[in-house]
């Protein structure tokens, strides 16, 4: 382990999360600096045998949204783990749970019982469904967001709504969850105050999807359909040779473009330099430009819209993306040597603080890796610790 570093150095908080919106968002706290304590069951989450594995328990998807964790595993249903969290939250300034508040409430780790043993704990959680509508006691995964917040229907139709094809709704969230527990630390550190703080992934989906979709219906009344067209109309160009996306973006942009490409008639017969007009002509434009596409491969078409500023890139395979030119430059991808889990690549922390820099700092916990170390920082001896063992009330890792 190095030493913390990121702007959060300093800040303990309690990661009762599972799966990928709360644990991602945890994650990217621990990568900003916090000291992340992760509190797991038993059998730990669920997402440790979810994907591929060299061992059980540790699967590649898992260790993508836990590093920076230490692992302590908790019967939060026996009285001597109860304890255990209690002196736990006792010590924290913050704690993320996406267990169902309801569940919480009957092991008795509900946002007031938190507060009377810290007033000043910043009590996040990240919920489906926010706890004052109907939905509140609803379980929620990512299909059932993006299906509910419109997102599947503008990917694909009203008719034929869509999925896409990544657990974007958890991911999204997370980063959202991450930003409101650091504000919330903020407001505490001007005004002493602890405060409960909600992330529902309903409610921050829809409002993500909302910017662009809601189109002429961010106006009362309606002056004109939903959704954004340009983004239906995205496709990539095939080139002589493979695949590219190409974006002309401004009147003047699109000039030099068909002007470079031997296509001056294009400017005046799609009306290229009125933005409305151009809006209004898009599909038979992009038509006109894929067509133009044929006649030069992939690696001319780079060199030359490079040449005059047109926005493009060609595209990654998801087997080669780590030797994509500008993220091998900058090294987002990195091989860690993990003690159990043999070489594992991971991304990089992609925020960047000049004075506080983000880094993994810890690599990603076996199932109570750090159960002993744990508790003997909130005061528990060696024969407590082998007691509530043999008591099933806390867990150490398992043989690797």
């Amino acid at each position: 382990m190095t030493e913390a570093t990121g702007p959060l150095a300093g800040i303990r908080i309690l990661d009762l999360t599972t799966v990928l919106f709360g644990p991602f968002g945890a994650q990217t706290l621990g990568d900003w600096g916090a000291d992340l304590i992760k509190v797991e069951g038993l059998t730990g989450d669920q997402w440790r045998y979810t994907g591929q594995f060299r061992n059980r328990g540790m699967s590649g998807q898992f260790m993508a949204a836990n590093r920076n964790k230490r692992s302590v595993a908790i019967d939060l249903k026996t009285a001597g783990g109860a304890e255990v969290l209690r002196r736990l939250i006792a010590r924290a300034d913050a704690l993320v749970t996406n267990i169902r508040p309801a569940a919480l409430e009957r092991l008795g780790f509900g946002y007031e019982a938190c507060k009377a043993l810290n007033p000043r704990i910043i009590y996040a959680a990240a919920t489906g469904f926010g706890q004052d509508g109907p939905w509140a006691k609803r379980p929620a995964f990512d299909e059932i967001v993006q299906a509910a917040s419109g997102l599947a229907s503008s990917i694909g139709t009203d008719d034929e709504p869509a999925f896409v094809p990544s657990l974007v709704g958890d991911k999204l969230c997370g980063l959202a969850l991450a930003g409101a527990v650091a504000a919330a630390l903020v407001y505490r550190e001007r005004t002493g105050k602890g405060q409960l703080v909600e992330v529902p992934m309903l409610e921050t989906v829809a409002a993500f999807n909302s910017i662009e979709m809601l189109g002429g219906h961010a106006f009362v009344p309606p002056i004109g359909p939903s959704g954004y067209k340009r983004v239906k109309e995205r496709r990539p160009v095939k080139t002589k040779d493979g695949w590219l996306t190409m974006l002309p973006y401004s009147g003047e942009n699109w000039c030099t473009f068909f002007e470079t490409v031997g296509h001056p008639e294009c400017i005046e017969e799609f009306s290229v330099r009125d933005p409305i007009k151009r809006a209004a002509n898009i599909d038979a434009i992009y038509a006109r430009m894929n067509r133009i596409a044929l006649e030069r491969t992939t690696a001319e078409w780079e060199e030359l819209l490079l040449k005059i500023d047109v926005p493009h890139a060609s595209f990654a395979k998801m087997t080669e993306v780590g030797e994509q030119p500008h993220l091998k430059a900058v090294g987002l991808f990195q091989k860690l040597e993990h003690p159990t889990e043999g070489t594992i690549q991971q991304a990089r922390p992609p925020a960047r603080f000049s004075e506080s820099p983000a880094a993994i700092r810890r690599l990603p916990p076996r199932l109570g890796e750090h159960t002993r170390e744990i508790l003997a920082e909130v005061g528990y001896s060696e024969t407590d610790i082998d007691a509530l063992l043999g008591a099933k009330a806390i867990g150490e890792t398992a043989s690797a």
